[in-house]
């Protein structure tokens, strides 16, 4: 039986991750892949890791992620977002250096819906005065 030591929940944009934590030595797994093979650029997988290198506990745990909706940049969002959440549960001392670090707060910066009459959600269609 595995225990989960934390748990969180991550979201940015439509994607939303579930995070656990493990005790373990560092292992990284997105949706049952490593989180190199999973996500594209190392940008991405460096979002992901930042919560890790701020507490540097980077070896310390493994961390099992399952994430649904968004593209991959939204879902590095939520995973980073998500592991910042866990970490803060799994030690209360973690908790100021992640949220000094802008890492607790849900960035809310969502797609605005399109509106009636208009090409877009602010694009409206083009104006003839003849």
């Amino acid at each position: 039986m595995i225990k989960n030591i934390g748990m969180g929940t991550g979201r940015r944009k439509t994607a939303v991750a579930r995070v656990f934590i493990r005790e373990g030595n560092g292992k990284l797994l997105v949706n049952d892949k490593e989180v190199n093979a999973y996500f594209a650029t190392p940008e991405q997988v460096q979002t992901v890791r930042q919560p890790l290198m701020v507490t540097a506990s980077d070896t310390k745990f493994d961390i099992v992620i399952t994430v649904v909706g968004g593209g991959l940049n939204g879902q590095a969002g939520a995973c980073s977002h998500g592991i910042a959440r866990a970490l803060s549960q799994v030690d209360v001392a973690n908790h100021s250096s992640l949220k000094a670090n802008g890492l607790l707060t849900r960035d809310s910066r969502m797609v605005e819906r399109k509106k009636y009459g208009q090409r877009g959600a602010r694009r409206r269609f083009q104006f003839s005065k003849r």
